[in-house]
C-alpha cells in the first residue's frame, strides 16, 4: 500500500487524501443522522442526548464547510484558491463589522479596509511577496486607518472605533490570508514539491480536531468552566485533552508533511494552542457584543451562512503562527 501511494503523483496523492476525508465525513454524518432519527425518548436523558447529537451535527457542518472550501481551492488552482479565501475573508470581515457599532466618520476607513486593504493583502499573497504581506497590515495599515479616521473629523470614541476595525482586519483579513499562503510555499525538499495542500490539510485537521475533542470532553466531564463569563465549555482539563489528542494525531500524520514525527507533533501543538486560544478570544468578543454567535441564533447570518466567522475563527488565529513557524524552520 505504501509503495502504491509513493508511486502516485503529488496531485493523485492529494486527490486520494480528499476522497478519504470525504468518506470519513460521510460515514460520521450518516451515523449522526441515524442517531437523531432513533432518539425518541422524551425524558430528561433523551432530551440531553438529542441536544448533544444536534450540537455534534453543528460541528460536523463546520467540518464539511471547511473541507469543501479547501477542496474547491485545491482543485481550482492557486489563483482561484487565493481568490476564494479572499472572498471568505470579505464575508467574515463584513460579519464582524456589521455586529459592531459604527459611525458616519468610520465610512472612509471601512471603504479602505474592504476595497483596498483586503485585495492588496491577498494580491501580495498571490504574487508571493511574503516579506511584505507579513508586515503590510500590522505596520502600514494600522498606521493608515487612524489617519483616515482623523481626517473624517469625528473624535467621539475614536480609540474604540479604530481598535475595533483594526482588530477585525487583523483576524478576518490578516489571519485568513495565511491559509492560501501555505499553498504557495516552495519547499527545497525534493519529494515535497506540489504537496503544500497536505500542509493546509494538516493545519485544518489538527485545529478542527482539537476544537471538537475539547468541546466533547467538556460536555462529558462537566467540570466548572475556567472563564464562565466568556465560555461555559472551556476548562483546562478538556482543553488539555483536546490539544493532546489533536497533537498526537498530528504526529501520526507526519508522513504527509515535510516534518519528522517529533516536528509534526510540535507543529500540531503550536497550531492547536493558537487556534483554541483564538477561539476563546473570539468568544470574549461575542460576549462583549451580547451575541451567542456571529450569525444570529436561528436566523441567517450577515453572510447568509449563519455564523461564517464562528467556523473559521480558530483557523484565523492558528494560520499566521503556523505559517511563520513553518517558514522560519524550513527557510522558505
Amino acid at each position: 500500500m505504501n509503495q502504491f501511494l509513493r508511486n502516485m503523483s503529488a496531485t493523485q496523492q492529494v486527490g486520494a487524501l480528499f476522497l478519504i476525508v470525504f468518506g470519513i465525513l460521510i460515514a460520521i454524518s450518516a451515523w449522526n443522522f441515524i442517531s437523531l432519527l432513533r432518539e425518541r425518548r422524551e425524558d430528561e436523558e433523551g432530551t440531553a442526548r438529542l441536544a448533544e447529537l444536534r450540537y455534534f451535527a453543528g460541528l460536523l457542518r463546520s467540518s464539511w464547510a471547511m473541507v469543501l472550501v479547501f477542496w474547491v481551492g485545491w482543485a481550482s488552482g492557486e489563483g482561484v484558491a487565493t481568490f476564494l479565501f479572499a472572498l471568505i475573508s470579505f464575508f467574515a470581515l463584513r460579519e464582524f463589522i456589521t455586529l459592531s457599532p459604527t459611525r458616519r466618520g468610520d465610512h472612509r476607513s471601512l471603504v479602505l479596509a474592504f476595497f483596498v486593504v483586503l485585495p492588496v493583502q491577498f494580491w501580495l499573497v498571490g504574487t508571493k511577496h511574503f516579506d511584505l504581506f507579513t508586515v503590510f497590515i500590522p505596520v502600514y495599515v494600522f498606521l493608515a486607518i487612524p489617519v483616515v479616521s482623523a481626517l473624517a473629523d469625528d473624535p467621539q470614541r475614536f480609540l474604540e472605533r479604530n481598535a475595533k476595525l483594526q482588530w477585525g482586519i487583523m483576524v478576518c483579513v490578516y489571519g485568513m490570508s495565511h491559509v492560501p499562503a501555505l499553498l504557495l510555499l516552495d519547499f527545497k525538499i525534493n519529494n515535497y514539491a506540489g504537496k503544500s495542500a497536505f500542509l493546509v490539510f494538516f493545519l485544518v485537521f489538527v485545529v478542527q480536531t482539537c476544537m471538537i475533542v475539547q468541546h466533547v470532553a467538556a460536555r462529558r466531564m462537566k467540570r466548572a468552566p475556567h472563564a464562565p463569563h466568556v465560555s461555559q465549555s472551556f476548562n483546562w482539563a478538556s482543553w488539555g485533552i483536546g490539544v493532546a489528542v489533536a497533537s498526537f494525531l498530528g504526529g501520526l500524520l507526519s508522513g504527509i508533511t515535510p516534518f519528522k514525527p517529533a516536528q509534526a507533533l510540535a507543529m500540531a501543538i503550536i497550531a492547536c494552542v493558537a487556534g483554541s486560544m483564538g477561539h476563546l478570544v473570539m468568544k470574549a468578543l461575542k460576549r462583549d457584543r451580547g451575541i451567542r454567535n456571529w450569525g444570529k441564533q436561528g436566523m441567517p447570518g450577515v453572510t447568509g451562512a449563519s455564523g461564517l466567522l464562528d467556523r473559521v475563527d480558530a483557523l484565523c488565529f492558528a494560520a499566521p503562527i503556523f505559517f511563520h513557524s513553518v517558514r522560519w524552520y524550513f527557510g522558505v
